[in-house]
């Protein structure tokens, strides 16, 4: 079986350790609650101040996410679902809401290891194939699919020529490896077919000839000087190369008149 890695989904970033997203709106309303913090703090020199607003800081900056323009947020709330957000700025309830995933809604391209099956005609042939797929239902692919990315791609081995669900758009044929001992069987049959071909033009030609010789003996039947004039003219065709050597039966010479 083919292995197939596909890194387009991003899991929760806000529960289980991962490092929440840092966006512009965030860092704002950090720097403005610590600069609020400040000046409360600076008159009476009390730090109380200043601690309290980074605290309250470190807390909104939870609230804001940017989703880009391909993604969709699947948002939780205490555990029940309660929707989708992006593209663009959205607000959580801090502590209460949490990204349970970022789907990616562009295409994906996925390629398939070569794969030994059978045709139609029970032919071994060895598939490379390209999978194009994207996801149409966010809510279902996250919700009802463990992992849908590892699940399309365990699935599309087992249908190059099939759609997979709403999840595919379209699986297309980038090469086929024939086996050896089928390429050569491939070549024989090809150069048989090649063969028969050819013998199948020489008879012909050799009918057209007979034919022509047919007419050619019509001709000098009733022409004996034609006839003549044509063995000389043989006769000479195969003399005029230098160091030709022609061995003449004596009856011809004397059809042609040129015996003693």
């Amino acid at each position: 079986m083919a292995t197939i890695g596909i890194g387009i989904a991003r899991r929760s970033e806000d529960a289980g350790g991962s490092p929440a997203r840092v966006n512009i709106v965030a860092l704002v309303i950090l720097v403005a609650s610590l600069a609020i913090g400040g000046l409360i703090s600076m008159p009476s020199r009390n730090p109380i101040p200043l601690v309290v607003m980074a605290i309250v800081g470190v807390v909104l900056m939870q609230s804001p996410r940017i989703a880009q323009q391909w993604e969709r947020a699947v948002i939780l709330r205490l555990g029940r679902f309660i929707g989708l957000r992006g593209p663009g700025l959205f607000w959580l309830m801090p502590f209460v809401d949490r990204v349970s995933s970022w789907i990616d809604q562009r295409t994906i391209t996925t390629s398939f290891a070569a794969e030994q099956t059978l045709t139609s005609d029970t032919v071994p042939v060895s598939v490379d194939a390209v999978l194009f797929w994207m996801v149409h239902d966010v809510q279902k692919a996250a919700l009802e699919v463990q992992d849908y990315a590892a699940a399309v791609s365990w699935a599309a081995p087992t249908a190059l020529r099939d759609t997979i669900g709403r999840t595919v758009a379209s699986v297309e044929m980038r090469d086929v490896v024939i086996p050896d001992a089928l390429q050569d069987a491939m070549s024989r049959e090809a150069q048989a077919a090649r063969e028969k071909a050819a013998r199948i033009i020489l008879g012909e030609a050799e009918k057209e000839i007979a034919h022509s010789f047919e007419e050619a003996a019509k001709s000098y039947q009733n022409n004996p000087t034609a006839l003549h004039l044509r063995a000389m003219n043989m006769l000479y065709e195969g003399l005029k190369e230098k160091g030709a050597l022609m061995l003449i039966p004596s009856s011809a010479v004397e059809s042609m008149g040129m015996g003693v």
